[in-house]
């Protein structure tokens, strides 16, 4: 009987903050058994050869949205298919209450059930959920949350309560469905996830992520560039300028500080973003603070992104901007890099760019945009590419060391990607059901052959395999799931 149900030969292994080794893995029972020199390829039920490539850590998109513009079993099929085409095995959904996703508010020990059970059975990849405390009653389930349902992470959006600076006094609460959503709610919900973190922190990291734009400065610039432009995505980019970041992450850093709240700084898009972001981590080292990018921000700008959709929030902006970034990823002031994947349809965007809605796909793009621009251009190291993609994301949410890896006892999440594989991006190339993307035409060079989760081939040579298996993957690493 042979030793590995799978064994990856003849690769060159990639092991972050360890570096690329030359040896084989072997693959039992969904876990890694062995990372030696060399497997025979009789001691193997099934081998995959790796020669000439690269094997990678499972990428862990840990910025994704399951469900937000579409029903959400459909939309958890369809674009975990595509995130095995970009070499993603695990994702992290964002998921709230109000409009969009289920469009409904209440108690999340009704909802999120609901929400865990429309996704299983559907999903590609293994997947799990931040969650976005919305309402007064909601603080009291963060415990439940952690404890009971192993969720991790939690989420803000700091523009929201700007929705009530309207000319339509009810349009905020229409869509947030909440009751008092302020800093004052954001000071709770920080102080709730605090006490989570000291509470079950020994399993791994409990955080709240923050979506950092001011929103008072938002009305005043969109009003401004309403009047007197520019038009298009360079108008979008002026009406929610840097500053509004910059100011909005300052008013984040005074909450952390006083509630001592582990935090994550969403999808920087600006120079002056990572800087207070860097900076506030500088002043504050005592404190918990991971800092994110997107892949768009990174690919981008308002002059390349194919015009109304690439309408996302926050905006794609300058040359300047994108080049900022990539200097704080290459010099480690950027910990993770993620999609922010929101699957929508060309006619959801529309005409009137302020009427578009914001988002759309790029999971496909993870790995194969990391590999050609970051490692191929510009001469980003293998494992920084793959502490960016999989370990930092692992760790920040809780999922390390069974994902984010390659070692012994962790999950086989596995990806085979061939360095000199080029395609030019199109929808059909990403596979998503998005049936656009602001990508289209961007020649990108290292592309997945193989991508296998828990041992099982999921994706390979350009198809997906198999049935829908991802498994709901509860956070910090060793909870239990026990009732409340």
């Amino acid at each position: 009987m042979p030793r590995y149900d799978t064994a990856v030969l003849n690769g060159t292994v990639v092991v972050p903050y360890v570096g690329a080794l030359r040896c084989d893995v072997g693959v039992r029972d969904g876990r890694i058994a062995a990372l030696v020199d060399s497997i025979a390829a009789g001691d193997a039920g099934a081998v995959v050869d790796a020669r000439g490539k690269l094997v990678l850590p499972g990428a862990v998109d840990s910025h994704f949205h399951i469900g937000i513009y579409r029903d959400l079993a459909t939309d958890a099929q369809s674009e975990t298919a595509s995130a095995l085409a970009g070499g993603v095995t695990t994702v992290l959904s964002y998921f709230r209450t109000g409009q969009n996703y289920l469009n409904k508010s209440g108690p999340y020990r009704t909802i999120f059930p609901e929400v865990v059970a429309a996704t299983e059975g559907h999903a590609y990849t293994d997947f799990g959920y931040h969650i976005g405390v919305m309402t007064t009653e909601q603080l009291d389930e963060v415990d439940w949350l952690v404890g009971a349902q192993g969720v991790g992470s939690f989420k803000y959006y700091m523009f929201y309560k700007g929705l009530n600076l309207t000319s339509d006094s009810t349009r905020g609460s229409a869509y947030t469905m909440a009751d008092t959503y302020d800093l004052g709610h954001l000071y709770l919900l920080m102080r709730q996830v605090a006490a989570a973190a000291i509470k079950y922190g020994a399993g791994g990291r409990v955080s709240l992520s923050l979506h950092c734009e001011q929103a008072e400065l938002i009305r005043v610039f969109m009003e401004e560039v309403k009047r007197s432009g520019p038009g298009g995505l360079e108008g979008y980019h002026r009406a929610r300028p840097p500053l509004t970041e910059q100011l909005s992450i300052a008013e984040a850093l005074v909450l952390t500080d006083a509630t001592r709240c582990p935090v994550n700084l969403l999808h920087l898009s600006s120079a002056e973003a990572v800087a207070s972001g860097a900076k506030g981590r500088r002043d504050h080292p005592h404190l918990d603070i991971r800092l994110e990018t997107t892949l768009h921000h990174l690919a981008l700008t308002h002059a390349t992104a194919g015009g109304i959709v690439g309408k996302v929030n926050p905006p794609i902006r300058t040359e300047a901007d994108r080049e900022a970034l990539w200097r704080a990823v290459e010099d480690g002031r950027i910990d993770t890099v993620v999609s922010d994947h929101a699957c929508c349809a060309e006619a959801d965007k529309g005409e009137d760019l302020w009427k578009a809605l914001p988002g759309f796909g790029g999971t496909a793009l993870l790995y194969p945009y990391l590999l050609s621009e970051g490692h191929l251009r510009r001469g980003l190291g293998l494992a920084r590419v793959a502490e960016l993609a999989s370990a930092n994301p692992a760790r920040a949410f809780g999922l390390y060391p069974r994902k984010g890896t390659i070692a012994v006892g962790g999950d086989a999440d596995l990806v085979v990607l061939d360095p000199n594989l080029e395609r030019i991006v199109t929808p059909e190339v990403l596979g998503s059901a998005q049936d656009f993307t602001p990508f289209a035409g961007m020649p990108v060079r290292g592309w997945p052959t193989h991508t296998l989760l828990r041992g099982r081939m999921v994706f390979q040579d350009g198809g997906v395999r198999g049935k829908p298996e991802g498994q709901y993957v509860k956070r910090p690493v060793g909870r239990d799931g026990a009732t409340p």
